[in-house]
């Protein structure tokens, strides 16, 4: 089991990269990432899968919230991703290989990779390859994690050497509608914490006080959580996390 660099417990971690709504400075967009440098903070980011197998820094399955075009990110190659626009820049898609760059290890990466299969399934391995030769090399606190367990045991054969963590939550019908419930009530219980071998969770904020939470921080993983916007919620979930991930607002930074 791999530990988190420190780094990761000690900075608060911007969600998405240090974005804006409304502004050029889009979610996961190198402008954002660049806010985030400039202040000081964590970045996390996501990304999905070109459709020619490189890992691309997009929240999204679809194009049509973030840019004007429409369909499936992994429709399109990444020279083609990286010339669509997103919303209100001038910026394309950047891929991860190009943050990694932009980023250079000054601040803590922290990568969440989406699920490619819908129903939380087995992975093909293409993406979570793509990540690993990514990441060959570099130099700086980085960490990888999925709502997907099948992507982080993945990724414990193709990149062991780097931390990795669950993002987990309550699974709730509302939020998780098109996952049949069997695979929800599984996923609840955080099950797969020494299968994928990570030293981490990343949790709901508003879920903290699950007893499976606790019980996964006493057999020594960190907990962090997702996603805090406001002052009062950050106090209330470091009761429990020992780091956040935030948007919408700015969070003090250590002294």
């Amino acid at each position: 089991m791999i530990r988190l660099d420190p780094a990761f417990l000690r900075v608060p971690l911007a969600h998405r990269a240090l974005h804006r709504p409304g502004s050029a400075r889009i979610e996961n967009s190198r402008g954002a990432v660049q806010a985030a440098l400039e202040h000081g903070y964590g970045i996390e980011i996501d990304v999905q899968m070109s459709s020619d197998g490189v890992a691309m820094v997009f929240h999204d399955d679809d194009l049509d919230r973030l840019t004007d075009a429409t369909g499936p990110v992994r429709a399109h190659s990444a020279a083609g991703l990286a010339g669509i626009p997103l919303k209100g820049t001038g910026e394309g898609i950047p891929s991860l290989a190009e943050v990694l760059t932009q980023v250079a290890g000054r601040v803590p990466l922290l990568i969440e990779i989406k699920d490619q299969e819908g129903q939380m399934g087995e992975t093909d391995g293409i993406l979570e390859t793509a990540i690993a030769r990514d990441l060959a090399g570099y130099d700086g606190p980085v960490a990888l994690m999925s709502f997907n367990p099948h992507s982080v045991i993945r990724l414990a054969e193709l990149a062991p050497d780097v931390p990795r963590g669950l993002v987990t939550c309550d699974y709730s019908p509302k939020e998780c509608p098109e996952l049949p419930p069997d695979v929800r009530d599984r996923l609840r219980d955080i099950p797969d914490m020494t299968a994928a071998r990570a030293s981490f969770i990343s949790h709901q904020w508003n879920d903290l006080d699950r007893p499976r939470v606790a019980e996964v921080q006493a057999a020594g993983a960190d907990v962090l959580c997702w996603t805090i916007r406001s002052e009062e919620a950050a106090r209330a979930a470091r009761r429990v996390a020992r780091n956040i991930t935030f948007e919408g607002y700015l969070p003090g930074l250590p002294a």
